[in-house]
């Protein structure tokens, strides 16, 4: 589980840093690429921190259902 939770750290800060990098970029430059691409990527961030959060939730549902009735 520890590399799972370290998979989707680096997926989210993967995508999250881009993002905040062309967000900065557009509000310097004001190209609309930019916010486009910015957007995007924050949408992607947001995707893989709820995937990861639901994962992690219905992983512990499942094997704690499994140590119940298989002790």
């Amino acid at each position: 589980m520890l590399a799972f939770y370290w998979v989707m750290a680096a997926l989210v800060v993967g995508t999250f840093l881009p993002s905040v990098f062309f967000m900065l970029l557009y509000g310097v430059t004001g190209e609309d690429g930019c916010l486009r691409r910015a957007r995007a990527l924050f949408s992607w961030a947001k995707l893989f921190a709820l995937l990861g959060f639901n994962i992690g939730i219905w992983g512990h549902v499942v094997v704690a259902l499994w140590r119940l009735f298989f002790p």
